[in-house]
């Protein structure tokens, strides 16, 4: 039960908040639309893991949404690169952080 509850708060604090971000740096670097698809794909997969993680380790959870609600580390972080949904915007989204 609690489980769940730490599962939806990281949702609302960090999910959701990184669905936001990479949708307004999608469209400030005007990313082509294939990496936007990609995008939807990306957090489709890797929504839910990070939910489950944050579920199941209440320290790393709480250490990330302070991570970013601090500025510490950027929500776009979170994403596994190596996920091949995932590659072409976490490089997409560096770029873009490292021309701002």
């Amino acid at each position: 039960m609690i489980s769940n509850f730490i599962g939806w708060i990281f949702a609302l604090l960090v999910v959701d908040p990184l669905q936001a971000e990479i949708q307004q740096q999608a469209e400030r670097a005007r990313l082509p639309v294939e990496i936007v698809r990609q995008s939807q794909a990306c957090l489709t997969s890797q929504g839910p893991k990070l939910i489950e993680r944050a579920a199941g380790d209440y320290g790393w959870a709480a250490a990330t949404v302070v991570s970013i609600a601090i500025g510490h580390t950027a929500p776009a972080e979170l994403l596994n690169g190596s996920d091949p949904q995932c590659a072409a915007l976490v490089g997409a989204l560096k770029g873009a952080d490292e021309g701002a």
